[in-house]
């Protein structure tokens, strides 16, 4: 079992359309990059790869990359893309893909980490990506930053988007670390299509944590994917962390 939201088909269907920012070369060229150049020769793990958006990019520089997905219609729409990826259709916490223990690199991207919802389920993300790393490899995780300073008293949410066609917003809950991302979205006729997800937000620290309780190491953390320094006022961080080169079972 697991807590998070699942993507059925008619969400994988319209998800690179409704991310189409997320693909945007500015955006997603730096990402695949700095990660190209911590895989090295590969291979490569991504959990919860979606539909691909990094994967296929780094297969296409001709690395060996492999994925988990819990959302079986996500992964269709992938192969439809790239039918040769191989995707393991299982839980991020728990599910193995290829051989564990070899994969020069396993990153998680995009907030996923916070789509399991108990700190449970993430501690073991970061177990299960242990795993699968040969001594030496790199778990790489791109996560925002809770935006509870902009939060006054009394207030639970933060809007996170307000465009012609789109508005979003994000409501928290500081007691249980759990939120919702509210979605309203212009459709062509001109009405509003409501959606909502599920996430349990985790803080830098705490994710340094559970990488030791993996048994990683903190190796850098970055505001971004072109190494801008993190500070305190930054909304997201890319954190790498090593498991050590004697590291054994």
């Amino acid at each position: 079992m697991t807590s998070s939201d699942l993507w059925d088909r008619a969400t994988a269907e319209r998800y690179d359309e409704a991310s189409a920012g997320m693909f945007a070369p500015d955006v997603l060229d730096p990402a695949v990059d700095a990660l190209a150049a911590l895989a090295g020769d590969g291979p490569v793990l991504e959990l919860a790869v979606g539909t691909g958006r990094v994967a296929i990019p780094l297969a296409e520089r001709g690395l060996e990359v492999h994925g988990i997905e819990l959302s079986e219609p996500m992964v269709d729409v992938l192969h439809r893309k790239r039918p040769d990826l191989p995707v393991t259709v299982g839980d991020m916490a728990g599910a193995s893909a290829g051989t564990p223990g070899t994969f020069s690199l396993v990153l998680l991207v995009f907030n996923t980490l916070g789509n399991l919802r108990t700190q449970d389920e993430q501690v073991e993300v970061f177990r299960n990506a242990a795993r699968h790393l040969r001594p030496g490899g790199r778990f790489v995780v791109e996560i925002g930053v809770p935006a509870l300073r902009r939060l006054p008293p009394g207030q639970t949410a933060v809007p996170f988007d307000v465009s012609p066609g789109h508005v979003g917003f994000d409501t928290y809950d500081p007691a249980t670390q759990e939120a919702t991302s509210h979605h309203f979205t212009r459709e062509p006729d001109g009405s509003f299509r409501y959606g909502d997800h599920h996430f349990r937000y985790v803080w830098p620290s705490e994710c340094d944590l559970m990488a030791r309780l993996a048994g990683m190491e903190p190796e850098r953390r970055s505001a971004d994917w072109r190494g801008a320094p993190f500070t305190a006022d930054s909304e997201s961080h890319v954190s790498v962390w090593r498991r050590p080169v004697d590291a054994r079972g």
